[in-house]
C-alpha cells in the first residue's frame, strides 16, 4: 500500500476510465453527429489537474469526439496531454510524456498532439523551440481556445457538469483558481495565476450533479481553502460553503484539502464539528517550524503561532485528524533548522504527514538564493523525516485495533478489498484492507469494520455491518 509520506501534489496518473455520456450530453450529441476522430486525454500532476481533464473530457464528448482518459492503447488519432509543472521531478514527468507521444506522432502512430497544463503555461515559448512535433500549446485557463483549436463549441451550460475519471463514488470539487500568496518556493501562481473563487451557488449545483451520478465524498480542492470567498464576498466564506454542501442529499462525506495557517479562521473548524458528513479531517500544509526557514519562504507565520494553532484546533476538536506537508532543504536549511522540524514532528505526532524536497524554481523569490542544500541532504532529511512518522503511524494505527470504523470501500486489488476510513483521503494517506476470501464488500459501498490488525500504514479488518 501507499505509505502516507506520499505528498499528494504531483506524479500521480490517473487510472484508464471509460468515459460516459450523461443524458444532456447524449441528446447534443445526437444533434451534431459523430466525428471520426478520437481523442486520448492524458493527466499528470495533482487533483487540480484532474478536475480540470475532465472538464476537458465532458466538452469534447458534447462535441461528438470519441474520448479516453489514460488509454493504454496507441489507436487514438489525437492526444491532448495535461501536464504538471510544479517541480523537477512533475516537469521531468511531463517532459518524457510529451516527448514519447512526439515520437509516436513522428512514426505516424497519431495525427495530432496537443499540451495543455502548468508546464505549457509556464514554459510554453521554450517547448515549442525545443519540441516543434507538438501540433499547438495551451495554458492553464486556455480550454475555449483549445476547444475552437478542435473546431468544438465551448458549452456553457455544461460548467458545473462533468464526466468522472475516478471512481464513480468520490469527486473532487475545485472551489476556487489560482492563489495570492506568496510563498518564496511556489511557481503556482505564475503558472495558476490570482486567486478566484467559485460561487457557493454554483458549486452546490455542481455537488447535486456529482451526487446524481452516485458521487458519496466531495473532496474539497484550491490552492488554499481559507481564501475563498474574500475576492467575492469580501469574507472568508469556506463555513457558508460546507453549511451548503453538507445539505446535498447523497453527499457522505466532505473532506478539506489544502488550508494555509497564516490567520487561519477557526470557524472552519466550528463548520466541521456541527456537519457529520464533513469529515474530521484537515489538510494544513504547514511546511517548516523553523523561524530563519519560515521567515525565508515567507510564510507569514513564527513557531510559536504554528504550535498555538494546532493546540487550538485540538483544543476545539479533539477528534480532528490533522494531514501536513513539510518542505526539506530549502535554502539556508542548516542542521539545527531540520532538527527542530524532527523534533516538532516528534512532539505533535500529525496523523498523516507528507515531505517534499526543495525544488529551485524560476521566477520565484526563493530563487534569488542560493540553492545550497546538497541533493544527498534533502534525500536523507526526507528519509529522516518519514521514519519518524512511520513510528507515529504505526503506534496510532495500532491504537485502533478493536475498534469500528465507517469504511468507504475503493476498489478491489489482489485478496483484498480496499477501503478508507474518514481520517484518510484517497492516494496519500492509509487504506483498510479486508480479506476477499473471507468476506465479500462492494464497492463504493460505506461498510462498518472492526480493525484485527495494523502495520504503519494499513490497517485490517473484518466487516461487521453492510451498508445498502
Amino acid at each position: 500500500m501507499k505509505p502516507s509520506g506520499e505528498s499528494p501534489g504531483y506524479n500521480v496518473r490517473l487510472q484508464p476510465e471509460c468515459c460516459k455520456f450523461d443524458s444532456k450530453i447524449q441528446a447534443y450529441v445526437k444533434t451534431k453527429g459523430t466525428r471520426s476522430q478520437s481523442i486520448n486525454v492524458i493527466t499528470l500532476g495533482c487533483s487540480k489537474n484532474w478536475v480540470d481533464s475532465e472538464n476537458m473530457i465532458t466538452q469534447l464528448q458534447a462535441n461528438a469526439y470519441e474520448v479516453s482518459h489514460e488509454r493504454e492503447d496507441s489507436s487514438s488519432e489525437i492526444v491532448i496531454i495535461n501536464t504538471c509543472g510544479f517541480i523537477d521531478r512533475a516537469k521531468e514527468e511531463s517532459i518524457q510524456t510529451i516527448l514519447e507521444y512526439a515520437q509516436m506522432k513522428q512514426q505516424g502512430a497519431l495525427d495530432k498532439l496537443y499540451v495543455t497544463g502548468c508546464l505549457s503555461q509556464r514554459y510554453k515559448d521554450q517547448l515549442e523551440q525545443e519540441i516543434p512535433e507538438v501540433d499547438a500549446y495551451f495554458g492553464t485557463m486556455e480550454l475555449p481556445a483549445l476547444l475552437t483549436h478542435l473546431k468544438a463549441d465551448y458549452r456553457h451550460d455544461l460548467i458545473g457538469e462533468r464526466i468522472l475519471t475516478t471512481p464513480a463514488h468520490y469527486a473532487y470539487l475545485k472551489i476556487s483558481e489560482g492563489c495570492n500568496r506568496t510563498c518564496s518556493f511556489c511557481a503556482i501562481p505564475l503558472m495558476r495565476g490570482k486567486h478566484i473563487s467559485q460561487p457557493i451557488e454554483r458549486l452546490v449545483k455542481e455537488a447535486r450533479h456529482l451526487a446524481a451520478q452516485g458521487v458519496k465524498e466531495l473532496i474539497l480542492i484550491a490552492q488554499e481553502l481559507t481564501y475563498y470567498g474574500l475576492d467575492i464576498y469580501k469574507e472568508r466564506a469556506l463555513p457558508r460553503l460546507l453549511d451548503a454542501l453538507a445539505e446535498v442529499p447523497g453527499i457522505e462525506w466532505i473532506r478539506l484539502h489544502y488550508a494555509y495557517p497564516n490567520k487561519f479562521p477557526l470557524e472552519i473548524i466550528d463548520a466541521i464539528k456541527r456537519h457529520p458528513n464533513v469529515c474530521n479531517y484537515l489538510d494544513m500544509p504547514l511546511q517548516h517550524i523553523s523561524d530563519p526557514v519560515l521567515l525565508n519562504m515567507h510564510r507569514q507565520i513564527t513557531r510559536q503561532e504554528t504550535i498555538d494553532l494546532v493546540n487550538r484546533i485540538r483544543d476545539i476538536h479533539p477528534e480532528l485528524h490533522l494531514r501536513t506537508t513539510m518542505l526539506v532543504g530549502f535554502p539556508g536549511e542548516s542542521d539545527s533548522d531540520f532538527e527542530a522540524l524532527c523534533d516538532f514532528i516528534e512532539v505533535t505526532r500529525f496523523d498523516r504527514l507528507g515531505v517534499f524536497q526543495y525544488s529551485h524554481e524560476e521566477g520565484t523569490t526563493a530563487y534569488q538564493m542560493e540553492d545550497d542544500v546538497s541533493a544527498e541532504t534533502k534525500e536523507q532529511r526526507m528519509s529522516q523525516l518519514m521514519q519518524i512518522q512511520q513510528q507515529i503511524s504505526a503506534e496510532l494505527n495500532e491504537q485502533k485495533i478493536g475498534q469500528n470504523f465507517k469504511v468507504l470501500i475503493d476498489r478491489k486489488e489482489g485478496d483484498y478489498f480496499i477501503g478508507r476510513t474518514e481520517a484518510d483521503s484517497p492516494e496519500v494517506d492509509n487504506e483498510v484492507l479486508i480479506h476477499a476470501a473471507e468476506q465479500y464488500a462492494r464497492i463504493g459501498d460505506f461498510a462498518q469494520v472492526t480493525i484485527d490488525d495494523a502495520n504503519e500504514y494499513d490497517l485490517f479488518g473484518s466487516i461487521v455491518k453492510d451498508r445498502k
